[in-house]
């Protein structure tokens, strides 16, 4: 020691001294460091083995060697910095990616200190994300989409200072938005759509001040949009559709100046569209379909010069169609279809040189008038139009020659309008058309012969429900289906008939033989297979062509062989009909003994169950009679999936409930589909809609129901030209059936059953305007030994007003949503507003005939009259605000069994309250509880 102290002190200065104590510090703490790094390097392995991801038993995977390749990348001291498994990635080897269930929580997170990067995307990732997640303070980068993780977000995710990208994209997460991401300061991309994430938004989200990209549809988010999102200034796309948001659009969106994307659909919103809208200039996508939006159409989204889609379809929007939609030169897809919209359609629209579909369907509109010399020119412009949807409007005069020049078009739909005129030749100018729709019309005059072949596209037309007469021309082929029923056609039937797949001639006054290829439907008794000549009286007669059908034997057929088919076949069918019905009790009694039905597997694999039905229906009859489902037979679209019309090879009509392949995916919509199968398969009423089968896979789910031909109450009550037909009678039964079915529910099933959604969508109508209830996606059973206690669900305006203050579950729920649907009924509207006008003092003497349907004449038939007063004391008694005042279902359905009183006022003078006075309600057997 005092060799080195006299080395020093002769040899080193001062200087050299601490020098030397410097380099003697640097090389202990190079050890130590060198020392952690081995440790966490071999934290690491042990982690990668640990996991079981990796089949570390391959010769090609070696764990000294784990930085090249395999899905881990390393910095240069051999750490780990990035985990990426994708399967949409054709990086990876097979072997990388089995397709083997792995689990989150078996690859140790708190491992890898140094991971910027973790990409598990697609990969049937299961578990939760555990609160080790924390322990990743240099992430940047989290990406858990498309997998089964489960259990709520860890609070610890705040503690991830350092990210920018976060997605949890379709996974089966639940619980509220932790408030806490809020601290998430240099997040840029925020996605946990399609979840099970419930609450409201947390205001927090303000403060991600760098946030881009912004998605939480798909979960079940309730609650009205926070102002502080108005802090996102540099958002650019937001997507907030599929959820349960209420409240009015606030003004304050305009502030998000750098939108390009804004997707607020399938909500319930409502209230008018802020004229600030139209201040988002970048705006490309705006979609704010599927809510409550009223008011008129504001002028000034006509300043988004951007837009190139525009969807308000599904709301209650009225007045007419603002011009200035005609400066969107960038718009490709415009909807405003199932709205109250009227008026002409404004001519400007022909200036959108670029517009792809144009769906104005289910309006008010009364004309298209492109028949003006200066437009003439305009329409040909549309040459990039492919889809014109105008059905289900009032428009009348003859079809527009204009619409020639639509060479590129390709679904042409003008059904349920006033259109007369002849049937123009210039529509087989459309050389591209493969859907042609003109039915339920008042089109005149003879087919053109011009019209078949029509063109080499074609696959479907529809002409029925007009006033088309004269002959069929001889020459027919290039359709897949043709429906020329319901008009006024004479003569034979041609044989070129054999040439489309299906065709439907029934409803016309047709003679002469009937080619061997047709199969014949009729509802006349002992004619169900007639192949002779047509006599003249029955001109009600269904003709229908399927290549697969072999015509019976003729009489010129032997006598044995006749004299043998009247005696074995009576047996065989016998034998049949025996066999059916056992293999329907055991598919029905397999039903109920497990939780959903028992499923049967097709020889495709799907899983697929029918019951009360003929029980030879396969997957692939059902996927055959849609084309795979195919737009042509969507009759009707809603929140979570599409209905479609289908006729089975039997000749049975039915409808199919499809969830979207994106939703057939989220937890929630497949509990709501499994439910509804449990429901249903359960229970049996006329006035509840039957379940015939259902399709369970992840890639497709379908229900079959029943085909109700009218469909649903609120589209006829909403449609000024089915309404008419829609006569008193017809009301107060629809009410009456609708009674009965909830009385069933709540008091004959051994459970009650509570459905927890009527409203007049919820209601089906069949040919005979008979009523069924449908819709069991979110019903529940009362057990009265627990809380009954849910989030709040239904349709906004039929949801009783308790659930505002308790979410408490009990029958009278269900009665006032009765309640809204009898009013609404009679009054052909609903009557939210006479509701909130019953305590204003100068609506005292209102009277019932002012508030009834004035489409329609007042009633004069005492027994009618009658009728329509007991269904307006229900109604009212069942809107009582105290739940415990309201009649039960059973009270309701019994009184409507009840003979009639007579009245001693006059119908004109009854007024709106005294239908809610006791005396009334004593009359009509209507007993409070």
């Amino acid at each position: 020691m005092n060799l080195i102290k006299y080395l020093v002190s002769n040899f080193f200065g001062p200087k050299m001294w601490m020098v030397f104590l410097l380099i003697i510090c640097g090389l202990v703490e190079g050890t130590q460091s060198a020392t952690m790094t081995s440790h966490q390097l071999q934290m690491e392995a042990n982690a990668i083995l640990n996991s079981g991801w990796w089949n570390t038993s391959d010769a090609n995977f070696n764990i000294s060697d784990r930085c090249h390749g395999h899905g881990i990348f390393c910095n240069d001291a051999g750490s780990i910095i990035a985990i990426k498994i994708d399967s949409d990635d054709s990086t990876y080897a097979a072997w990388e990616y089995d397709f083997k269930t792995r689990n989150l929580s078996t690859l140790n997170l708190a491992c890898f200190k140094n991971l910027e990067s973790l990409v598990l995307r697609k990969i049937t990732l299961e578990g939760t994300i555990s609160k080790e997640i924390g322990h990743l303070s240099k992430l940047t980068h989290l990406d858990l989409s498309a997998n089964f993780l489960e259990g709520q977000l860890p609070p610890e995710l705040w503690l991830l200072k350092n990210l920018t990208f976060l997605d949890l994209f379709n996974n089966r997460f639940k619980g509220e938005i932790p408030s806490s991401l809020g601290n998430l300061s240099k997040l840029t991309h925020l996605n946990m759509s399609y979840n099970n994430l419930e609450g409201q938004l947390p205001h927090s989200l303000g403060n991600l001040s760098k946030l881009t990209h912004l998605d939480l549809s798909a979960n079940i988010l309730k609650g009205q949009l926070p102002p502080s999102l108005a802090n996102l200034s540099k958002l650019t796309h937001l997507d907030l559709s599929a959820n349960f948001l209420k409240g009015q659009l606030p003004s304050e969106l305009w502030l998000l100046k750098n939108l390009t994307f804004l997707d607020l659909s399938y909500n319930r919103f409502k209230g008018q569209i802020p004229s600030s809208l139209g201040n988002l200039k970048q705006l490309e996508n705006l979609d704010i379909s599927d809510n409550y939006i009223e008011g008129h159409i504001p002028f000034e989204l006509g300043f988004l010069k951007n837009l190139s889609t525009l969807g308000l379809s599904n709301n209650i929007f009225k007045g007419e169609i603002p011009s200035s939609l005609g400066n969107l030169k960038q718009l490709q897809h415009l909807n405003i279809s199932h709205n109250h919209v009227q008026g002409f359609i404004p001519f400007e629209l022909v200036f959108l040189k670029n517009i792809i579909t144009f769906d104005l369907s289910h309006n008010r509109l009364t004309d298209l008038d492109l028949s003006s010399n200066y437009l003439k020119g305009p329409v040909g412009n549309l040459n990039q139009l492919q889809l014109l949807n105008i059905s289900h409007n009032n428009i009348q005069g003859s079809i527009p020659l204009e619409l020639g020049f639509l060479r590129n078009i390709i679904t042409l739909d003008l059904s349920h309008n006033r259109l007369n005129g002849n049937l123009p030749n210039f529509l087989t100018n459309l050389t591209q058309l493969d859907y042609l729709d003109i039915s339920y019309n008042l089109l005149i005059g003879t087919l053109p012969s011009k019209f078949f072949p029509f063109n080499d596209n074609l696959f479907f037309m529809d002409l029925s429900h007009n006033l088309i007469s004269g002959q069929i021309p001889s020459h027919i082929r290039g359709f897949h289906e043709l429906n020329l029923s319901n008009n006024n056609l004479t003569g034979t039937i041609p044989q070129s008939l054999c040439n489309v797949y299906y065709v439907d001639i029934s409803y016309n006054c047709l003679e002469g033989p009937i080619p061997n290829c047709l199969q014949v439907y009729t509802k006349n008794k002992g004619n169900n297979n007639l192949n002779g000549a047509i006599p003249q009286s029955l001109c009600n007669l269904s003709v229908m062509s399927f290549h697969q059908f072999h015509p019976w034997p003729t009489h010129k057929k032997n006598k044995k062989l006749k004299h043998i088919v009247i005696i074995v076949l009576p047996i065989l069918i016998a034998l049949i009909l025996v066999f059916s019905l056992l293999i329907c009790l055991y598919r029905h009694h397999n039903s109920t003994k497990k939780s959903q039905g028992n499923s049967t597997k097709t020889k495709n694999g799907d899983m697929f169950c029918i019951w009360n039905f003929d029980g030879k229906i396969a997957y692939d009859d059902i996927i055959k009679a849609t084309e795979d489902f195919d737009m042509r037979y969507c009759i009707g679209t809603g929140a979570y999936g599409s209905v479609y019309k289908a006729q089975l090879p039997s000749g049975k009509v039915v409808a199919l409930k499809k969830l979207h392949r994106y939703e057939a995916e989220v937890p929630s919509f497949d509990d709501s589909f499994r439910n509804e199968v449990r429901i249903l398969s359960e229970i049996k009423h006329r006035h509840i809609v039957k379940l015939y089968g259902f399709c369970l896979h992840k890639r497709i789910m379908f229900l079959i129901y029943q085909y109700m031909e009218k469909g649903s109450l609120f589209s006829v009550l909403y449609d000024d030209v089915k309404v008419v037909e829609f006569k008193w009678r017809k009301r107060v039964n629809t009410i009456k059936g609708v009674a009965f079915a909830f009385s069933y529910l709540h008091h004959d099933c051994t459970a009650p059953i509570v459905h927890r959604d009527v409203s007049t969508s919820n209601i089906l109508l069949n040919s005979e305007w008979q009523a069924s209830v449908c819709d069991f996606g979110i019903a529940r059973l009362l057990q009265y030994d627990s809380s009954n206690r849910t989030i709040v669900a239904g349709t906004i305006g039929y949801i009783a007003p308790e659930l505002a203050y308790t979410m408490a579950v009990n029958e009278k729920c269900d009665v006032y949503s009765f309640g809204v649907v009898a009013l609404e009924t009679l009054v052909g509207r609903h009557p939210g507003d006479l509701l909130s006008s019953l305590q204003s003092t100068s609506t005292q003497s209102l009277k019932l005939c002012q508030v009834l349907d004035h489409r329609l004449p007042l009633p004069n038939n005492d027994i009618v009259i009658r009728d329509i007063i007991h269904a307006a004391v229900v109604a009212f008694a069942c809107l009582n605000v105290n739940p415990r005042s309201r009649p039960t279902m059973k009270c309701v359905s019994q009184s409507f069994v009840t003979e009639l009183p007579r009245l001693s006022i006059p119908f004109s003078e009854i007024s709106v309250q005294q239908l809610m006075s006791e005396e009334l309600k004593a009359l009509f057997c209507i007993a409070n509880p």
